[in-house]
């Protein structure tokens, strides 16, 4: 497998997803070894729950991830030229590939290796699958989102930067997507032509152990939540603006996660009301443990977010926007509703309707329990074995 990252090296959902499935193929029964990427000079080889591990040095300017203020534009914009067609990272992934000799190369999120790395498995005949997980074949900056809003179209800068992907995607033997939405981007814009194509969700943690809020029976208090990167792109600015037009005042919102210090030190100068949280890093049961409603608020496509399985293994309810892939397994929830991205009166609107049927909104999870096993580990590693062996 070849994803960017890999824990403990993460920025997202992506790097979770890779090593949820690699650790659960090796229980399977397979042999895996990961190629990712780490900040050190040269490749160290490591075990890790059995994977094999082959952290190879980053063959660019500088190392783009978890910093706390963005580079300077011209440093950017030479970042994403080189990572057009890296030959250092593909010299080194095809020196590991003629050690490991694998059956299959399957290949996740590309971002700092480009896809000079796919050539290099096709040099050399193996199966190659490629899942999306985002959307840098498309965009240099993975996200088909720009000035605020997702791109109708794209624009020079992605075309140019990202020339040569779309034949590239013609060297997959087979293409998977974590959202049907993702797939029909890609197809949309004409990749992956007649290259045999499927659906296979992350795994996700579907038996959540979380402890039952303790409070009066009395308190009619709803406590929303938003757990992610705090960024533009995850809609945090928009939830935050819809608590300023909420009309019931027995409300409270716990945020969890971190951002670029200046981008997160504006959000709280601009939002004061001190029924507003800011937890910082919080694991999954601890947040779910602590609030009523989850608020998934996406303003870019995401492609699938994991909060939102979480939230409902966790027997939460949650209001969504309509973005990406979220509708598609919105309509799994016993209690959700779903808003345009973008807008903060329609889900204050949903907020406060939450706000006045406190204990329909205090229950959650699923409609059918069985729904969540589209999640489960012998699922998921049941879809790819059947990709991997062309199926």
């Amino acid at each position: 497998m070849i994803n960017t990252l890999y824990p403990p090296f993460q920025v997202g959902g992506a790097e979770k997803s890779v090593s949820l499935l690699a650790e659960a193929l090796v229980r399977s029964g397979d042999e895996v070894s990961v190629i990712t990427l780490h900040p050190e000079k040269t490749t160290v080889v490591e075990e890790k729950n059995g994977v094999r591990l082959y952290r190879v040095p980053l063959y660019n300017r500088f190392w783009p991830f978890a910093r706390k203020e963005k580079r300077n534009v011209l440093l950017r914009q030479l970042w994403h030229t080189k990572d057009m067609w890296n030959r250092e990272a593909a010299r080194e992934v095809g020196r590991i590939l003629d050690e490991v000799k694998p059956d299959v190369v399957h290949v996740n999120n590309l971002l700092g290796f480009s896809v000079a790395v796919m050539k290099e498995i096709k040099k050399r005949k193996i199966r190659l699958v490629h899942t999306l997980r985002d959307y840098w074949m498309l965009c240099p900056k993975c996200t088909i989102f720009r000035n605020g809003t997702t791109c109708e179209k794209r624009c020079l800068d992605c075309k140019v930067m990202s020339i040569n992907r779309k034949p590239a995607s013609q060297w997959a033997d087979a293409v998977v997507s974590n959202s049907d939405y993702v797939l029909k981007q890609h197809k949309k814009h004409g990749y992956f032509k007649n290259v045999p194509s499927s659906v296979v969700y992350n795994i996700a943690d579907t038996n959540m152990q979380i402890t039952p809020l303790e409070r009066d029976p009395e308190d009619k208090t709803l406590i929303f939540g938003f757990i992610g990167r705090i960024e533009a792109e995850k809609g945090i600015d928009v939830v935050l603006e819809a608590t300023s037009k909420l009309s019931n005042p027995n409300w409270r919102l716990r945020i969890a996660g971190s951002g670029l210090d200046t981008y997160v030190a504006n959000l709280k100068r601009r939002f004061t009301d001190p029924r507003i949280e800011w937890l910082g890093f919080v694991t999954a049961p601890a947040f779910y443990s602590s609030i009523d409603v989850s608020l998934i608020a996406s303003v870019w496509a995401e492609p699938l977010p994991r909060t939102l399985i979480e939230t409902f293994a966790a027997g939460k309810s949650a209001i969504c926007a309509q973005s990406g892939g979220i509708p598609e397994i919105a309509s799994l929830g016993k209690v959700v509703e779903t808003y345009p991205p973008r807008d903060s009166q329609a889900l204050a609107s949903l907020m406060d309707r939450a706000l006045g049927d406190v204990d329909r909104w205090r229950t959650g999870g699923v409609l059918d329990p069985k729904s969540l096993e589209i999640f489960s580990e012998s699922a998921i590693t049941g879809g790819y074995h059947a990709v991997y062996k062309g199926r």
